[in-house]
């Protein structure tokens, strides 16, 4: 089985609908998936079924049957049970400690590994790499540990910018994952902005969408990463 993971920056682009601009990525993936479980735990400031409600409809074109894994009795026979993952945004560190609470991490990697398909934005996305360490949330509860699922080899930074307001003092994001870079020269994080996405088919790692991604690790920084680029050999670090 091949690994398929689609790891969205956000939601939203400007003021599209909701997931309205990530249909022709996820598109592809629901071709041999029809029933899909949606992890709504990184929805903090909205119930989860309110969450759930408004994901069926972002994607309601796609005609999936898709439910929530807080609908299930048993939340890892539910991830058993589907055809693919779906996670979505939210604060991360919240979505992490329910993973850890349910015990599911474990259980999503095997699953991913036997070619399940993965479909996750912002806080989804984030999950997705080494750890949450190069997160932009707010880290509103501690999760047993920052370790991640690891799809890929490397740390993710969605919704990328690093637009300075004027007048506003704080560091930029480039700052940030500069900061991280330094403590951890090792560990490789692609930015990506809003409007990408990474998919990973197997052993090949594509960039997605329609603006550059930003590539951090030791003393490269803010390396730029063309639209369409093969990003495969990143697959090959630790």
């Amino acid at each position: 089985m091949t690994i398929n993971t689609l790891l969205i920056s956000s939601s939203r682009v400007g003021d599209t609908p909701y997931l309205a601009h990530a249909i022709p990525f996820i598109k592809p993936l629901t071709a041999k998936a029809q029933k899909w479980v949606f992890i709504p735990y990184a929805g903090v400031s909205m119930s989860y079924d309110a969450y759930l409600a408004k994901v069926v409809s972002g994607l309601s074109e796609l005609r999936l049957d898709i439910s929530g894994i807080h609908q299930h009795a048993d939340p890892r026979q539910a991830l058993l049970d589907a055809d693919g993952i779906l996670v979505g945004g939210g604060n991360t560190f919240h979505l992490l400690h329910e993973l850890y609470r349910y015990d599911l991490l474990h259980l999503i990697r095997e699953q991913v590994a036997n070619g399940k398909p993965y479909i996750g934005w912002s806080a989804g996305s984030n999950i997705a790499g080494l750890s949450i360490r190069t997160t932009n949330d707010m880290p509103i509860i501690e999760p047993p540990s920052f370790t991640a699922l690891g799809l890929v080899p490397f740390q993710l930074n969605p919704h990328y910018s690093n637009f300075q307001p004027p007048g506003h003092n704080g560091e930029t994001r480039a700052q940030r994952l500069l900061e991280f870079t330094l403590v951890d020269p090792l560990t490789p994080v692609v930015g990506i902005q809003e409007g990408t996405a990474l998919w990973r088919q197997g052993d090949k790692l594509s960039l997605i969408g329609d603006k550059e991604g930003v590539l951090f690790c030791g003393q490269q920084q803010e390396i730029p990463i063309p639209v369409g680029s093969d990003l495969s050999h990143m697959l090959k670090t630790k």
